[in-house]
């Protein structure tokens, strides 16, 4: 198809604004999908910050519990805590990743699309702020895996 020319341009005045409006909604509906993948990433973040908090909780009770002496054992509770943070830290990397995929190929189809003449605004993705916090959540769980593990770090 590289040799289609851009639609804008040819045919009648009312076939150059149809497309031209068509144009300019389809350069909207990329703003919305890009907002859909934001909320999706901020559904994982939102669940992994509740299993790491949990797990985290849950390790640091039982650990207390065990330190002064009103439990003999905590070590099931424990590795339950650190099975939840690290479900919560694998979580989130598969929405990261997931995350980063999808707009890689939302940008490479707009590119597309603009080369064809039939999205014509440019628009440039910034770096997503939602992104950020997930990848600033997923160093504090593998910070509390770190403290977990090895009962030392920022968290211990």
């Amino acid at each position: 198809m590289p040799d289609e020319k851009p639609l804008m341009g040819t045919g009648s005045e009312s076939e150059r604004m149809s497309v031209e409006l068509s144009s300019r909604r389809t350069g909207m509906s990329f703003q919305r999908t890009r907002m859909s993948a934001d909320r999706t990433l901020m559904s994982v973040i939102r669940t992994s910050l509740s299993l790491i908090g949990f797990g985290f909780t849950i390790y640091q009770v039982f650990q207390k519990l065990h330190d002064s002496q009103v439990l003999k054992s905590s070590e099931s509770a424990r590795h339950f805590g650190i099975a939840l943070v690290l479900l919560g830290v694998a979580m989130l990397v598969s929405g990261i990743g997931y995350h980063c995929f999808f707009m890689v190929g939302l940008r490479k189809e707009r590119q597309a699309l603009k080369a064809q003449g039939l999205v014509h605004a440019e628009s440039h993705f910034p770096v997503s702020l939602t992104l950020l916090v997930a990848l600033l959540l997923l160093i504090i769980g593998l910070l509390a895996i770190a403290s977990m593990v090895f009962d030392s770090g920022p968290f211990g």
